[in-house]
């Protein structure tokens, strides 16, 4: 059936496995358009959940193209107040960041951070992933003390609702590392990152692409503070984790490749001969 179709669909995504989700969710979108139509609430569902898994992947101008497209069908079908038209304004916000388009995701953040809190309320977990999502996008413009400060909120707030293992809780912490890091606090950022990374191996996996982005993370911030042997190291057992769950192509991949590039010419830095200097 189609329910089971997409659930697995849905099953694949949660696990990283996103060129089968990304293959399947299409199959069952153009199904769900020929026998439900295109403003079903099941129909929009999909376009939400194939958008998503664009993104996982790195693909940011389709998934912004969807969304794009598909906002304007839940305002009209749902309204814009629905809580399911927010989250499509939030994923929306998140392509655009990371697209690397700050403005418009934090502007974006910010309307639909107001929106939650009125409509759902300031502890719902959707407005607490706003919330880390503003954080982060006020940390890719170099407003640290305000990303570091929201961070902190949002993690104590993501505790009391959700529970320390929550996922949602898990990302905001990693988030926060990332920020200390932005700041230079390297002894807290990489206490936090070896924390996260532990709880994320445990409830996530090894495999699932968000512990291989902390391995990443982490392995950054030894190469931060001159640990390069570690640096390298962790490194070279990421990639081929990376290449084998996420292909080659992830952005993830290639900037696990990137780095590791970067850490060996510092280890090894060309032979440079001396400057030859003549006798008066």
């Amino acid at each position: 059936t189609l329910n089971t179709r997409n659930n697995l669909a849905v099953a694949y995504d949660s696990a990283g496995r996103f060129g089968e989700a990304i293959e399947l969710y299409e199959q069952v979108l153009a199904e769900r358009e020929r026998v439900l139509g295109a403003d079903h609430l099941d129909t929009l569902t999909v376009r939400d959940n194939l958008a998503g898994a664009y993104k996982s992947v790195g693909r940011f101008s389709d998934a912004i193209d969807a969304w794009e497209k598909l906002l304007p069908d839940c305002q009209r079908v749902l309204g814009p107040d629905h809580p399911d038209t927010l989250t499509v304004r939030n994923n929306l916000a998140h392509a655009y960041d990371s697209a690397g388009r700050f403005g418009e995701a934090i502007e974006l953040y910010e309307q639909v951070l107001a929106e939650r809190e009125r409509v759902l309320g300031a502890d719902h977990p959707d407005t607490l992933n706003t919330c880390n999502n503003l954080a982060g996008a006020y940390d890719s413009v170099g407003r640290f003390g305000e990303a570091i400060e929201l961070f902190e909120q949002v993690l104590a707030e993501s505790e009391r609702v959700l529970g320390a293992d929550h996922p949602d809780t898990l990302t905001v912490r990693n988030n926060l590392a990332s920020a200390y890091e932005s700041v230079g606090r390297f002894g807290e950022a990489i206490e936090l990152y070896e924390q996260v990374l532990a709880d994320r191996v445990r409830v996530l996996g090894p495999d699932h692409p968000n512990t291989l982005n902390t391995r990443n993370n982490l392995a950054g911030a030894h190469y931060s503070v001159g640990r390069l042997d570690e640096a390298i190291d962790a490194w070279e057992k990421l990639l081929p984790d990376c290449q084998r769950v996420l292909g080659l192509e992830h952005p993830l991949t290639k900037l696990v490749q990137k780095n590791l590039e970067a850490a060996k010419r510092e280890m090894n830095p060309p032979y440079t001969p001396s400057p030859e200097t003549g006798e008066d």
